[in-house]
């Protein structure tokens, strides 16, 4: 009997190990998949904010049958409910489409890790909310992202002003997506995930179609090879292991995983199209990259 129970538990134990191991690999895998994104838009042969369309567009069919498969309700939404999401989902569309547009101005390392800057921004916010000043980790955060963002934004001015509007256009992307994520604070106890992403989709594609139109844009491809593996790698594999393995992690490790995002893009852009990195934009990368984990952190202990 005894060595029946003990056998018991270290099945128990494989089991356990086994889930971790999978869902780390989830949680890297997604971050992966979101990180060729940059790279993916500069492949595609329409504009920036009509690549952003189509990796909404098309993803919805799929969006729909994973909210189904969760038992996530997509009907029967109040109207106020509505009106937040709608007002969400038009930052999510500035969000992706200003990150698109900065995607071809700058490197591809800086517009991964300045489009993640939302969680500074939320950083920020709740100093303003409480009307509190920062303190300890707090103090540091701010202090490696200003510093961080200074030293990567002035290096892009020395590259071409190009390059520096296009660090701006991604610094807006993390500010919108700031602006998504409170917009709908209020609403996610409401909505399951896949159907949030729902609802925030089929609002934005609209606002993003009309944004490209009036930009004169290519809308629809030539190629669509680039496309779907957008949407495929960014909106379904990329979205679905982050839902499947977010919740299972402290902030501090998928803080530390989201890094991965910036250094992959920041090796495909030196690997396909020569962006070379000095040591002065290494060391901007480490501050800001830290002040995104920081901030992670620090949110999640408030």
């Amino acid at each position: 009997m005894e060595k029946a129970h003990l056998g018991k538990a270290q099945l128990g134990e494989r089991g356990g190990a086994l889930r971790s191991a999978l869902l780390l690999a989830a949680l890297l895998g997604g971050n992966f998949a979101l990180a060729l994104g940059p790279w993916l838009v500069r492949l595609t042969d329409t504009g920036e904010v009509s690549a952003a369309f189509w990796r909404l567009f098309l993803a919805l069919p799929f969006l729909l049958v994973f909210a189904k498969v969760a038992g996530q309700r997509i009907g029967g939404i109040p109207g106020k409910s509505l009106a937040l999401v709608g007002l969400g989902a038009v930052a999510f569309a500035g969000d992706l489409a200003s990150w698109h547009i900065g995607i071809g101005m700058t490197r591809l390392g800086n517009a991964t890790l300045f489009g993640n800057v939302g969680s500074v921004v939320l950083l920020f916010w709740g100093f303003l909310v409480a009307r509190t000043l920062p303190r300890g980790a707090e103090w540091l955060a701010i202090v490696f992202a200003l510093s961080g963002a200074g030293i990567l934004l002035g290096r892009s001015l020395e590259i071409s002003q190009t390059s520096f509007v296009g660090d701006l256009f991604c610094i807006a992307a993390g500010l919108l997506y700031a602006v998504y994520l409170l917009s709908l604070q209020g609403e996610r106890s409401r909505f399951g995930s896949w159907s949030l992403l729902v609802w925030v989709s089929v609002f934005a594609c609209p606002v993003l179609l009309a944004l490209a139109f009036a930009r004169g844009e290519p809308v629809w491809p030539t190629d669509w090879t680039p496309i779907v593996v957008l949407f495929v790698s960014s909106q379904l594999i990329g979205q679905g292991l982050l839902v499947y393995s977010l919740g299972h992690f402290p902030p501090l490790i998928i803080g530390l995983t989201l890094l991965t995002q910036p250094a992959i893009a920041a090796a495909i852009g030196y690997s396909v199209f020569g962006e070379r990195l000095t040591w002065l934009d290494l060391v901007g990368m480490a501050l800001l990259g830290s002040a995104l984990v920081a901030a992670r952190v620090v949110q999640r202990r408030a």
